[in-house]
């Protein structure tokens, strides 16, 4: 049961990561490349934390939340599965990302 649930969520962080790089592929800014290596990087940095771990949840949490505000920006998802489509809005948050810990 354990190693199920264990399974599952791994598999939910695959999907995560996924769909993080994919956004970033196609999110229009000069520095999406660099996005996309820092998304990588992070991930490789936490792969051996545990994800029930509080330290996890909060960075697992801050991915969705990048997912979220790269996904704001493609344009099939905010034409409405149309890339024809020009009548999209974006809106953003007025505190968008938590500040990352520093560093000892």
């Amino acid at each position: 049961m354990v190693a199920a649930a264990a399974n599952e969520s791994s598999r939910a962080l695959l999907v995560l990561y996924r769909r993080l790089l994919r956004s970033c592929a196609s999110y229009p800014s000069k520095n999406r490349w660099g996005i996309y290596e820092a998304i990588r990087e992070e991930f490789r940095e936490n792969a051996l934390l545990d994800p029930s771990s509080d330290d996890a949840k909060k960075q697992i949490g801050i991915a969705y939340k990048g997912l979220q505000q790269l996904r704001m920006y493609d344009e099939a998802v905010l034409g409405g599965g149309s890339e024809e489509n020009p009548n999209w809005s974006v809106t953003l948050e007025q505190n968008p990302m938590p500040k990352p810990p520093e560093k000892d």
